[in-house]
C-alpha cells in the first residue's frame, strides 16, 4: 500500500502531468486495493504540498541566480516585465481567483507549477499564489474525479446524443 501512495505522489510531482494523471491513475489501476476517495485525497494532499514547495524553491532559487548572475538579472527583469505586461491586468482585476482558475482547469499546461511560475513573475505574494493553489487544486481534482467516476455513465449517452442521425 505505501509502494501505491508513493507511485500516487510521484506522478503528482511530474509536471505536465500533476492530479491530472494520478486521480485516474489512483482509481483505475488502484480499485482493487484502494478506495477512490483515499486516492483523490493523497493526490490532493501532493499536488497542494508541491504547489508550497514549488513556490518557494522557485523565490529562492531565481533571488540566488539573480544575485550571482548579471546576465541572468537582466533576461530574467526583461521576461519578467512581458508577462507582467501581459497577464498583469487580468490577475490585478480577478486577483486569486484568476489564478485558481488557470490551475483548476484540468489541461496541459495548467496547474500549480505553471500558476506558480506566473504568480511570481506577476509578483503575487506568497499567501494570495498558497490561497489560489488550494482553490485550483480543489477545482481541477474535483473535474478530474468527476469525470473519472461519472465517465462510464455518461459515455453512452454522449455517445448517442453526438452520433444520433437525423
Amino acid at each position: 500500500m505505501l509502494l501505491k501512495i508513493l507511485i500516487l505522489i510521484g506522478i503528482t510531482f511530474v509536471p505536465a502531468l500533476e492530479l491530472r494523471a494520478s486521480i485516474p491513475w489512483g482509481i483505475f489501476y488502484y480499485s482493487d486495493s484502494m478506495h477512490w476517495g483515499t486516492a483523490v485525497a493523497i493526490c490532493i494532499a501532493a499536488n497542494i504540498a508541491l504547489a508550497f514547495v514549488f513556490y518557494w524553491l522557485l523565490d529562492t532559487v531565481i533571488k540566488w541566480l539573480r544575485h550571482r548572475w548579471a546576465w541572468f538579472a537582466r533576461v530574467y527583469g526583461l521576461w519578467e516585465a512581458r508577462a507582467q505586461r501581459k497577464i498583469h491586468n487580468k490577475v490585478e482585476r480577478y486577483g486569486e481567483w484568476g489564478v485558481a482558475v488557470f490551475i483548476g482547469i484540468p489541461l496541459p499546461g495548467t496547474g500549480v507549477i505553471t500558476g506558480a511560475i506566473a504568480s511570481y513573475a506577476l509578483g503575487l505574494s506568497r499567501r494570495k499564489y498558497y490561497v489560489a493553489a488550494i482553490l485550483g487544486v480543489l477545482i481541477a481534482a474535483t473535474a478530474v474525479t468527476l469525470v473519472c467516476l461519472l465517465g462510464d455513465a455518461v459515455a453512452p449517452w454522449l455517445l448517442r446524443l453526438f452520433t444520433k442521425k437525423v
